[in-house]
């Protein structure tokens, strides 16, 4: 039996080593979603599924609360698929093997998907749990959300009755989220063109060790982006060896900050050590740099057996290398008026490097829609410099803080109650699906709660067992007194 089963609350974890069983990478949550329809029918409540893969399942309130007012209960189904560069793991078809680790649960060098896989359990252990008094319920399962709130974005105008909305998709228990950010990503594909190589060797040069992250609520801790530091270390190194870039590639996911980037040049056999020996002092002034948030930065240099083949010619190589320095990262605003929140950010989320284009993939935020515009703008004004061209798909809408919210109230009251603490509120530097959501159902009262969850996104994610249960108590005494 999985240790899982072992923790309290028990349904929740239950359900929770189910979730983790089903393959549920963004775009492809079929299994997930078949899961939730099988549930339902179980139970014998009333459900669908829409073209997107959205599944809702709604629950008549319990004996004495069948005419109170809905309540929405709202998760994603999908989870970043991110794993160590030494682990073999195929997220399409694998298991998440789980780790009990004192008192928080993690995975094998893989993403834990606890993130919103603890949500979806949550919602699913509320509708199973015979102790819980609630009015009726609508539980919304979406999918896609890790990639630019797909799921949300798709959803019916009429699928909703419920005008009070509690997202479970937070990640510090007792820090309520009542806003976050609005963002946009920016492709941009740079046309390149290749020549034989001068040089006779083929070196590999590859930067990992980087605790990557969450594009948005670890933004403002200043980790480092390996794609910005490889490509700083080249920029660098071509000033004093000659360097020919074949290839530099790294990042995946928009909103995960890259862990680790590979970069292959082609270089005269004879200057191999004494550029291997430059790195190396160059890495050691970045490590110190960088030490107070990274402290495992590690690089790589090797000889690799294979022919010298094209470079990019000196225009297309200083062009590569130039709009990779150009793209700014990290916090580029601060609110102006929420202290200490970033309001407007960029993650260098990734670079393709092909035949004959590279392409730059460019993830932004910000509670600002008109910093939000300007930032899309200054990507496009520096891709004109060396002629890449420039898609930038529709973004997706934040969510303003209603401080008069009847949620808000009963979330911070019912927490008292339960932990005999006070809790606390924020506007969050990331994108919930509560913007959109509120944006398409009127009059909508949301509030964004969970457990605390490290590290989303990357595969040191862990959650703490015991924020678990605190959150949960909390959710069913909120559906209580909402009832």
């Amino acid at each position: 039996m999985s240790e899982l089963r072992g923790l309290q609350p028990t349904l929740l974890w239950s359900f929770f080593d189910d979730i983790r069983r089903i393959p549920r990478p963004s775009g492809k949550e079929e299994k997930v979603a078949d899961y939730l329809v099988n549930f339902a029918k179980q139970e014998g409540l009333e459900h669908k599924k829409d073209d997107a893969g959205n599944v809702l399942i709604r629950q008549p309130g319990t004996p004495g609360h069948e005419d109170a007012q809905p309540v929405v209960l709202q998760a994603h189904m999908d989870m970043v698929c991110e794993k160590n560069s030494d682990k073999e793991f195929d997220f399409d078809n694998d298991e998440i093997q789980v780790l009990v680790e004192d008192e928080w649960v993690t995975a094998d060098g893989t993403t834990l998907g606890a993130d919103n896989g603890i949500g979806v359990a949550a919602i699913l252990a509320v509708m199973s749990d015979k102790k819980c008094e609630h009015g009726p319920i609508e539980g919304l399962f979406t999918v896609d959300e890790e990639r630019g709130l797909v799921g949300a974005t798709s959803i019916s105008t009429d699928w909703l009755k419920g005008r009070t909305l509690i997202n479970v998709d937070s990640e510090d228990i007792g820090i309520f989220s009542i806003g976050c950010a609005g963002g946009s990503d920016t492709h941009v594909t740079l046309p390149v063109k290749r020549t034989d190589p001068k040089g006779d060797t083929v070196v590999q040069i590859h930067l990992s060790g980087l605790r990557g992250g969450h594009s948005g609520i670890d933004i403002h801790e200043g980790r480092g982006n390996a794609l910005k530091i490889l490509n700083r270390l080249l920029y660098q190194l071509s000033k004093n060896y000659p360097v020919e870039l074949m290839s530099i590639n790294g990042g995946d996911k928009h909103n995960a900050i890259p862990r680790e980037a590979i970069a292959k040049v082609v270089m005269p056999g004879n200057n191999i050590k004494p550029a291997e020996e430059w790195l190396n002092h160059a890495l050691a002034s970045i490590r110190e740099e960088f030490h107070p948030v990274e402290k495992n930065i590690a690089l790589k240099v090797e000889q690799i057996n294979d022919p010298a083949a094209n470079v990019l010619d000196k225009q297309s190589q200083r062009n590569v290398i130039a709009l990779t320095f150009a793209f700014p990262h990290g916090p580029l605003e601060m609110s102006r008026t929420i202290k200490d929140l970033v309001e407007t950010s960029n993650n260098v989320a990734s670079i393709k490097c092909n035949d004959n284009e590279v392409k730059f993939h460019l993830s932004s935020r910000s509670s600002n829609d008109t910093a939000l515009q300007a930032t899309l703008d200054k990507f496009e004004a520096i891709s004109a410099i060396v002629g890449a061209n420039v898609h930038q798909p529709p973004g997706y809408p934040g969510w303003m803080p209603n401080l008069d919210s009847n949620v808000l109230q009963v979330a911070l009251d019912t927490y008292k109650k339960v932990t005999g603490e006070d809790a606390t509120y924020e506007a969050i530097h990331a994108g919930l699906e509560c913007g959109l959501i509120g944006e398409k159902f009127e009059g909508m009262d949301m509030i964004s709660i969970g457990p605390t969850l490290k590290h989303p996104h990357s595969p040191d994610e862990k959650v703490h067992i015991n924020s678990v249960q605190v959150f949960y108590n909390h959710l069913v005494k909120m559906l209580e007194v909402l009832a």
